[in-house]
């Protein structure tokens, strides 16, 4: 099958998605053939019987333009030009604000038509058309790009006590469409949970929200009225959201954080300094 980084029998495209001039392409890989070493080719054996595998987002720009991620960039070819997205009016601005919520000077920016590929990762990627004006909150590291279209900015919690006691970031990215967007996640859209509101509200034991609708207010609260409703019910402090929008929950984050910690601290209850992340 030919892809955009050559024609390999290992990789497939697994996802396509159009918008204007821009499409976009989830690339997945089989296999890894490259290993020499027993032991890490072992360790992938395992990895890829439960799915853990290479991806890589494959963007074609048909006159057309995407913000990226800093350091996503793999390589590009075609009449694309790179931009910082800085200019002369609003440099001081981008400064002042990198320098008090530690956002990113300026996110590239490729211009043009050709095609750009990005650095692959192990982790899953969640693609999404926002319709126009259509605003999203997502949670902090998730962002990988968006269609030029897409407004990207970095946004502070509302309730600075909230996000602290709900283990959320104080500072997170809200992109306001039209436009695709390209979430980098950790579990796949499979085990995300889209939950609705519609005047509503929703309460959340812990912080596997993974995104919501900028519409959406956001608190933390007891899950009782009372302290001893709190106790009783044995939950504490829960993250509450209130109005209309959505909220994309992943539970199953909690169990892979277990697994994880089980995995460094071995049997013995010490960490395991010869277990590495994947």
């Amino acid at each position: 099958m030919k892809t955009a980084i050559g024609t390999r029998e290992n990789v497939r495209v697994i996802e396509d998605y159009q918008s204007g001039g821009l499409r976009i392409e989830i690339l997945e890989y089989e296999k890894l053939m490259g290993l020499s070493d027993t032991t890490m080719a072992q360790r992938l054996y395992f990895m890829e019987k439960q799915n853990i595998r290479v991806r890589q987002i494959a963007l074609y720009l048909n006159k057309d333009k995407v913000t990226i991620e800093k350091g996503a960039m793999s390589y590009y070819q075609g009449d694309v030009q790179m931009v910082s997205g800085v200019t002369a009016g609003n440099a001081l601005g981008k400064f002042v604000r990198s320098a008090v919520t530690g956002e990113q000077m300026a996110q590239p920016e490729y211009t043009g038509t050709g095609l750009l590929v990005l650095e692959p990762s192990y982790k899953h990627f969640l693609v999404m058309e926002l319709a126009d004006g259509e605003s999203i909150i997502v949670d902090d590291g998730m962002f990988y790009c968006a269609q030029g279209s897409v407004s990207v900015k970095v946004v502070s919690q509302k309730n600075i006590s909230s996000a602290v006691a709900g283990g959320e970031s104080l500072f997170q990215q809200q992109l306001t469409g039209p436009g695709l967007v390209v979430l980098e996640s950790a579990v796949p859209v499979s085990e995300i949970d889209i939950i609705d509101l519609e005047n509503d509200v929703l309460k959340v034991d812990g912080n596997f929200a993974v995104l919501r609708s900028s519409t959406l207010d956001f608190t933390v609260e007891r899950s009782a009225k009372t302290l001893i409703g709190s106790a009783v019910s044995g939950e504490g402090l829960v993250n509450v959201y209130r109005g209309t929008g959505q909220v994309w929950l992943a539970p199953t984050l909690k169990v892979y954080k277990e697994l994880e910690f089980a995995a460094m601290v071995g049997t013995t209850g010490t960490p395991n300094m010869n277990t590495s992340r994947s």
